[in-house]
């Protein structure tokens, strides 16, 4: 919606702008400003025989000409009423921004069913998740840290499971990002390798001390 500033007993108005990527967003900001306005009647008459007021008309193309960035001016130019220039819009962007929704499903669907497996590393895993992540963030969906952090610790494999729980016990998870989630499960696996191959050392040398018996 709009915001006002005044300057010198002037109100400014100061409308939502369009930036090609926020169609549903701009639109939706844009029909409430314009109904507290009293001028989206002009936009979207309430039956076919409504007759628009020329002054009601010429406002809220002045709204409309005020939320678009310059280059999308041309496209307009020749549009005769509000109206016109609205639906010239939304037949532009809306099919774009529901390929760009439909996009964020399937991105979304692929994160809820990506599993870190037994065979890959923290830094591996990490970055498919991030990869999904910041796809999803670049279409403007909002993907919060927290859930994503929630997400990683849910499908780690059994060597995880006990650090896991234990950032989940004592940690903030709210809080907590994605990077220092990471970290702590890498420094849980170079712990799990470690001891890994202590073991196998141990059990190389049973080996030789049986061999030299032998």
């Amino acid at each position: 919606m709009g915001d006002r500033s005044e300057k010198d007993g002037q109100i400014t108005l100061h409308y939502p702008m369009f930036s090609r990527s926020n169609y549903t967003a701009w639109a939706i900001k844009m029909k409430v400003f314009m109904q507290a306005q009293g001028v989206w009647d002009a936009v979207e008459p309430r039956t076919t025989n409504t007759v628009v007021e020329v002054k009601k008309d010429k406002l809220a193309m002045d709204a409309i000409y005020q939320g678009i960035p310059e280059d999308l001016l041309l496209s307009l130019s020749e549009k005769q009423t509000a109206k016109e220039a609205w639906d010239a819009l939304k037949t532009m962007f809306m099919q774009a921004d529901r390929v760009k929704m439909a996009r964020v499903q399937t991105l979304k669907a692929e994160f809820e069913t990506r599993n870190m497996k037994e065979g890959d590393t923290v830094d591996d895993f990490a970055v498919k998740v991030g990869n999904i992540v910041n796809n999803i963030r670049a279409l403007g969906d909002k993907m919060e840290e927290s859930y994503v952090v929630k997400k990683m610790l849910r499908v780690v494999p059994s060597k995880f499971v006990q650090i896991a729980s234990t950032i989940e016990q004592f940690r903030d998870l709210d809080s907590m990002s994605m990077e220092e989630v990471v970290g702590r499960l890498k420094a849980h696996e170079e712990r799990v390798r470690g001891h890994a191959e202590v073991e196998e050392k141990k059990l190389l040398l049973t080996h030789q001390d049986w061999s030299d018996r032998s």
